[in-house]
């Protein structure tokens, strides 16, 4: 089994005020990994596996993209932790919609607010059988966030109809499937795939089939985000962003409504980041920002106060320099802007209580720091996804560059110590 680095760099916590000793032990460090990754790439290559990824995100985000034009104001449900669930989610993974709550209609007129429900339980059996049918060689283990209960009860069956044509109906479109029609079976069966649990051993798919749900009902961003993990490592990851502009969201850029959307970024452990449009233009490399000035930066947060504390992370910016506004975005679409250098900072901190899910954050983590970045949690220590289906983390996850890391770990240090002491 080849030796794999983590998706993030290691970095050192902060102790001192004086960051001299910090930024040369943190430069040192990040040179011995990328010495690590170098060879790692080079005994295992992951191209097949990749492949089949971006082909997987690539079918899911069309699902999505049409399921968002033709969702009605019913179909809207929430989960048990009171984010909305879709058909998409099911169509993704093909999970289920958990109809235990049910979210209050509203305007008709409204129509971003109705575009949710078929989505990601459609978009996750849609990844769980291109990827099978893609590696059918492979052992399978798929890590994801829904699952088919509610659609196998008699009051779910009109929905799993629903979701069975929509995923048959893009797999025709497709062309390059010989299978004939899945059925209702096949796609509960497809569904439920993502109930393994993970960890440290063999292979493990981590699939959100539609992270950003709220953006996804806005009409604003949200992602197909699938990673692969070999022995608890991250070693590739793609992040489909179907409403993502393919040039830059930095707050000086001038944005117009036609501009092109639909970005596909794709990273493997060892080879670096690249963007597409999922109309499938040629890739191109991407690298994060090299601003060394806190000045300069901008700094991406989640676009729902209830995500992240925002008022931490505008202590922060403002410990460490930060001029420009906030960018407010949902789903992991920030990863992807990040890595070409869109903006220079992520910050997420959320609400006490909460566990971050590996599926959240395993296949932007890849994709950022291929594309030269870091990412950590609050106290400068990996993220672990070799752990099962949470991330067990310090406080919060920071991304930024390689030169901006060692004074934004102080700054929010100082921060959440300024916060804890005035509790």
């Amino acid at each position: 089994m080849a030796t794999i680095i983590n998706c993030l760099r290691v970095v050192p916590k902060v102790t001192n005020t004086n960051t001299e000793p910090f930024v040369s032990l943190f430069s040192k460090r990040v040179s011995r990994l990328a010495i690590v990754a170098s060879f790692s790439s080079s005994t295992m290559s992951y191209e097949k596996e990749l492949a089949a990824a971006n082909k997987a995100a690539s079918l899911a985000a069309r699902l999505c993209q049409k399921v968002q034009k033709e969702l009605l104001q019913s179909d809207v449900q929430s989960k048990s932790d009171k984010s909305p669930v879709t058909v998409a989610d099911y169509g993704v993974l093909e999970s289920v919609i958990p109809t235990s709550v049910v979210m209050p209609k509203t305007n008709p007129s409204s129509i971003p607010y109705l575009k949710t429900i078929k989505s990601g339980k459609s978009s996750q059996a849609l990844v769980s059988f291109v990827l099978e049918n893609e590696l059918p060689s492979e052992s399978f283990s798929l890590v994801a966030e829904e699952d088919s209960g509610d659609l196998r009860k008699e009051s779910g069956q009109e929905t799993l109809q629903r979701i069975t044509k929509l995923v048959n109906d893009t797999l025709l479109s497709d062309g390059s499937f010989s299978v004939s029609s899945l059925t209702t079976e096949d796609v509960l069966r497809a569904i439920d795939r993502g109930k393994s649990e993970g960890g440290s051993h063999g292979w493990h798919w981590v699939l959100d089939p539609i992270d950003g749900t709220k953006g996804f009902l806005r009409g604003d961003q949200y992602a197909i985000a699938l990673a692969l993990l070999d022995e608890g490592k991250v070693v590739l990851g793609v992040l489909a962003c179907p409403n993502l502009p393919l040039v830059s969201i930095s707050g000086d850029s001038q944005h117009s409504s036609h501009d092109e959307v639909g970005c596909l970024f794709f990273a493997k452990v060892g080879a670096g980041t690249y963007m597409q449009s999922l109309d499938g233009s040629s890739p191109k490399k991407v690298h994060v920002s090299t601003t060394e000035n806190p000045e300069e930066a901008s700094l991406f947060e989640s676009f729902e106060a209830a995500h992240s504390l925002h008022d931490l992370s505008s202590s922060i910016a403002k410990k460490l320099g930060v001029k420009a506004p906030p960018v407010r975005i949902d789903s992991q679409a920030k990863y992807g802007a990040l890595s070409r250098g869109d903006g220079a900072i992520y910050l997420r901190f959320p609400h006490k209580g909460y566990r971050e899910k590996i599926w959240d954050h395993a296949a932007g983590c890849i994709v950022v720091t291929e594309a030269g970045g870091v990412v950590t949690d609050a106290a400068g220590n990996p993220l672990d996804f070799s752990q099962g289906r949470y991330l067990d983390l310090d406080t919060g996850i920071i991304v930024t560059n390689q030169k901006l890391m060692p004074s934004l770990l102080k700054a929010v240090r100082e921060s959440l110590d300024e916060k804890n002491s005035s509790l």
